[in-house]
């Protein structure tokens, strides 16, 4: 059962990507969750369109670097429609649990169709959480993931410490992102590509009206690179942090022990 409140606010408004990437706070947040709404029914397909199916890859791999816990628990922040809940389930065992979380209503909507399509229902929960506020006791979580999420909070050292202090100790937090390509001439392809095509696409294809495919590259452009993500993660007390690469850079995976 998805543990949320439809937002208030109107999704109809569009909003500057240039004003959302530099807002901060609730004026943010709130522009953002207008974005994703309007978006939630179209998200997977254009994901696919948009990434050349390149994410499910993405997520499998992220899944993959989930320590295995026979009955563990996983916290999925920012799960949106649940593909990557849905991969990390089978790593907690048998009697595993795992909390599939965010901020957006009709995303979680989205992701509890899968969910209860693909029989999971009794081992995925919905819950709508904030990544900065996320209301669960200390040390709960043998292991947390997020997709494509923190480039999206409002405060990137408080969602990160929220996540370490939810964690298990020795549990492992898995990270994927997009970052900053490693070669010069796919930096200048992927720039062309997130600030021409990408926003042309949302707007003929996906008929979007709402500024979110000219929000997404701007927020991929302000987010840590992969070794500021690394430093972010080692100021809030994390140990064991790397990570690797795929796409020649395009995303990213950060891992980290508490």
């Amino acid at each position: 059962m998805v543990q949320t409140r439809p937002p208030s606010a109107s999704s109809g408004t569009q909003v500057p990507a240039q004003a959302v990437s530099t807002w901060s706070g609730p004026a943010r947040e709130q522009a953002v969750q207008r974005m994703f709404t309007a978006i939630a029914g179209v998200y997977d397909l254009n994901n696919t369109l948009l990434s050349f199916g390149l994410h499910y890859r993405w997520k499998k791999i992220t899944a993959s670097l989930v320590p295995p816990v026979e009955q563990g628990t996983a916290l999925d922040v920012g799960a949106g429609t649940a593909d990557l809940a849905l991969l990390v389930e089978p790593r907690m065992g048998t009697n595993g649990r795992v909390v599939a979380s965010d901020l957006n209503h009709a995303m979680l909507a989205e992701g509890l169709k899968k969910v209860d399509l693909k029989g999971r229902t009794g081992r995925i929960a919905c819950l709508q959480a904030n990544a900065e506020h996320l209301g669960f006791t200390d040390n709960t979580f043998d292991a947390v993931t997020t997709g494509f999420c923190m480039r999206n909070v409002g405060n990137l050292p408080q969602a990160v410490g929220e996540i370490r202090r939810v964690m298990k100790p020795g549990g492992t937090f898995v990270c994927l992102e997009f970052s900053r390509p490693v070669f010069g001439w796919l930096r200048a392809l992927y720039d062309w590509y997130s600030f021409k095509l990408l926003p042309w696409v949302g707007t003929k294809v996906a008929r979007d009206t709402t500024g979110v495919y000219e929000y997404l590259p701007a927020s991929i452009r302000t987010f840590p690179d992969q070794e500021r993500l690394c430093q972010v993660l080692r100021e809030a007390g994390f140990r064991q942090v790397s990570y690797q690469n795929l796409t020649g850079g395009i995303v990213a995976i950060h891992v980290a022990v508490k």
